[in-house]
């Protein structure tokens, strides 16, 4: 778009918005509304979910052993610090939101002129329309699981079908909700992320005190076990770490929305080495907690162990950790479609996605039409959601997209050494990273195939053939143009600094 900054399409009018709204276009653009505190609350609540109160058991079943398990738990710890510290060195490189995508931009986009865009749209697609929204899904259909979990008795008396269909309409419910709530303010979610961030510390420490009160009356039994059971299996234990590192996920978040964070040079590695090593050591003390009062035998038989740690524990207080777990999954899914809109955002400012998607509500200054795509996503995963399924698909994923971050910061290392590094990882850190995620991705395909996977690769093999007539050769359908106004007059959103920028150089 050249010439007029207000113009909005070509042979369209802005008279189709509010009185003013060409006034500010200049302005339109998101804005910095986090600080360290803020940001160290965005961590916290996105990596702290329902993996903790219900991976424990699937880490423990697939490693057999209570001493084994202890070590993949911290071990999955160091490898989510490395991540974290990589992403930190390249925020500051590329010091602009969309964490992966951005910094594929950066690495690759120069590399070779079909090659080196082709990593950054499959992110783009990849991420936006398929693992974002499945952990989405994945998070406000935990969330729904607990909130009926103090109601279970009042619900026997329908079929397992009619249960099951309660619970989808209560995850909707919630996904509407979250979905309001980032539509309509940065500040609103902020004010909510940072209640819920402390409300689930809570709940994880009445589970830390109660485990601790435990191991000072003398009950050891359990962890003085130790290795008795170990698996040996390579694929079991790359899906013990697979359960283990859903877990740890979200430690990427602050990257996600760099451009709201008020003096990111600073404030994104101040947050993730005070966010990270906190929810490390939060999940090793849960863990011996959990592992105190509960043999092997029932922790892997439980489908939450938390509620049963609670039930054991807490007697009439045992609510206690289900409305916990229920918070802790909703605040988590809140900041994940937060971060991810923000995604969706970026795409569409480099063209790869949908023109409409990267514009911002002339009022709210929220990427508007971008928050209500994941909505819709999430709700399309939700309708055909099973969790388990749906963790390892999305595990498998995201962890190649990691490895292609690592590689990413060691491309810009030469292409980028002038750049000036607020903070610079030592080089083993994304080589750390660079194995586990080859070992997470290769073994299981590997030793244990399964279509999910194969699904997976299904999805990458369709976002090259979509590439090459929509990136590559810049294919525009002869209705993208009324979409846009559609969306435009439909939701009250503009295009963003960002966006007009992008055109003046095109």
């Amino acid at each position: 778009m050249e010439g007029n900054s207000a113009e909005v399409l070509p042979g369209r009018s802005t008279e189709s918005f509010p009185a003013g709204s060409t006034e500010v276009l200049n302005k339109v653009e998101l804005k910095r509304e986090l600080g360290l505190f803020s940001a160290v609350n965005l961590t916290i609540s996105c990596m702290i979910g329902s993996g903790i109160f219900v991976s424990p058991s699937i880490t423990l079943e697939r490693s057999g052993s209570v001493g084994l398990c202890l070590i993949i738990w911290a071990v999955c710890g160091v490898i989510t610090l490395m991540g974290a510290l990589s992403y930190a060195e390249l925020s500051s490189v590329v010091p602009r939101s969309g964490a992966e995508y951005a910094y594929f931009l950066e690495a690759y986009r120069g590399l070779h002129k079909f090659w080196g865009p082709l990593p950054c749209f499959i992110c783009a697609f990849i991420q936006v329309c398929i693992i974002n929204p499945t952990a989405g899904a994945i998070m406000v259909l935990t969330f729904s699981e607990y909130i009926c979990q103090p109601f279970v008795g009042y619900m026997n008396g329908l079929t397992l079908e009619s249960q099951d269909i309660v619970k989808k309409i209560i995850a909707i419910l919630g996904l509407c909700l979250l979905t309001f709530i980032n539509f309509m303010s940065v500040k609103l979610y902020v004010r909510i992320q940072n209640v819920f961030s402390i409300g689930k510390l809570v709940v994880c420490g009445v589970v830390i005190v109660a485990g601790v009160v435990m191991l000072c009356t003398g009950k050891t039994e359990n962890l003085s076990k130790g290795f008795d059971g170990s698996s040996t299996s390579p694929d079991k234990l790359a899906l013990a770490f697979y359960g283990c590192l859903w877990a740890y996920g979200g430690w990427a978040t602050v990257t996600v929305i760099t451009e709201e964070v008020r003096n990111p040079e600073v404030n994104v590695l101040r947050s993730i080495i005070i966010a990270v090593p906190l929810v490390a050591a939060v999940y090793l003390l849960m863990n011996i907690a959990y592992m105190t009062v509960l043999t092997v035998p029932e922790m892997t038989a439980a489908p939450a162990v938390a509620v049963v740690f609670g039930d054991r524990l807490l007697g009439v207080m045992s609510f206690i950790i289900p409305v916990g777990v229920a918070m802790s999954t909703f605040g988590s899914a809140l900041t994940s479609q937060f971060a991810t809109a923000r995604q969706c955002y970026v795409a569409g400012t480099e063209g790869h996605m949908i023109e409409a998607f990267s514009y911002i509500h002339l009022r709210r200054l929220t990427p508007a039409p971008a928050v209500i795509l994941q909505g819709f996503l999430s709700f399309l995963f939700i309708i055909a959601g099973d969790i388990t399924t749906l963790i390892d698909f999305c595990s498998f994923l995201i962890w190649i997209f990691y490895a292609l971050a690592m590689v990413a910061l060691m491309i810009m290392r030469k292409t980028k050494k002038d750049v000036k590094r607020t903070y610079k990882v030592p080089l083993f850190a994304p080589v750390l990273v660079i194995i586990a995620a080859l070992f997470l991705c290769l073994v299981p395909i590997i030793l244990d195939p399964s279509l999910s996977y194969f699904f997976a690769l299904f999805l990458i093999g369709l976002g090259f053939i979509l590439y090459i007539p929509l990136v590559y050769y810049k294919f525009r359908l002869k209705w993208m143009d009324n979409f846009t106004y559609f969306i435009q007059v439909l939701m009250e959103v503009i295009p963003s600094e960002n966006n007009l920028d992008v055109d003046k150089k095109t």
